[in-house]
């Protein structure tokens, strides 16, 4: 753990790994220490902003370094269950690079249970944590000027929803009818840092 200034008024805590990351974050999501504002989580870093007038970033690096923090899932997490329809441009091309078959590439997918490390790249757009190993995957070679909004895709360690129609380079296995993102909401983000998350195979 090493902890960095980033300005006057925040600290940037620098972890090996992301489940690091996220057991840093569900720690301190449960007991924020006195004068946290806000915490950013990203994919090795977790960005604190703290008020100066009730804390400093001596005393919350010291609180941090004193605590003994397990990678682990609170006992009764907010989970968001996500109906995906299977029939993604790149399902085919995902199951000939991992080896395996069509079906199993959406068994694996839906199987597993993710919890969402960190947002970024546009309002919305969540990066899940806990893909299958055989479904890991570097981008596409030549990224789409167009991903339609509500793409099912998978690139790296992550899997993700696209929440509007943008360029993209993950690989595409299926389509959601869920609403990532609406500012008519609160937060407008349905998928938050800490949320755990499952896919559920749907025909329609």
């Amino acid at each position: 753990m090493r902890f960095l200034a980033a300005g006057s008024r925040a600290l940037l805590v620098e972890l090996d790994t992301l489940q690091e990351v996220i057991g840093v974050h569900e720690d301190l999501r449960r007991d924020r220490p006195a004068g946290c504002i806000d915490l950013v989580p990203a994919a090795r870093t977790l960005l604190i902003s703290f008020d100066p007038d009730r804390t400093t970033r001596e005393a919350l690096a010291d609180d941090l370094s004193s605590r003994t923090v397990a990678v682990h899932r609170p006992p009764q997490p907010r989970v968001v269950e996500i109906p995906v329809v299977y029939d993604g441009t790149d399902l085919a091309e995902v199951a000939r690079l991992s080896g395996l078959s069509v079906g199993e590439v959406v068994r694996r997918h839906s199987a597993a249970r993710y919890t969402v490390a960190f947002c970024g790249f546009a309002p919305g757009f969540a990066y899940l944590a806990g893909l299958d190993p055989a479904l890991h995957l570097p981008r596409r070679p030549v990224p789409r000027t167009r991903v339609e909004p509500g793409s099912v895709a998978v690139a790296d360690q992550f899997t993700s929803v696209y929440p509007r129609a943008s360029p993209g380079g993950w690989h595409v296995l299926g389509r959601t009818s869920a609403e990532l993102w609406s500012i008519e909401r609160q937060p407008p983000s349905l998928l938050t840092p800490g949320t755990h998350v499952r896919f559920v195979q749907v025909t329609s």
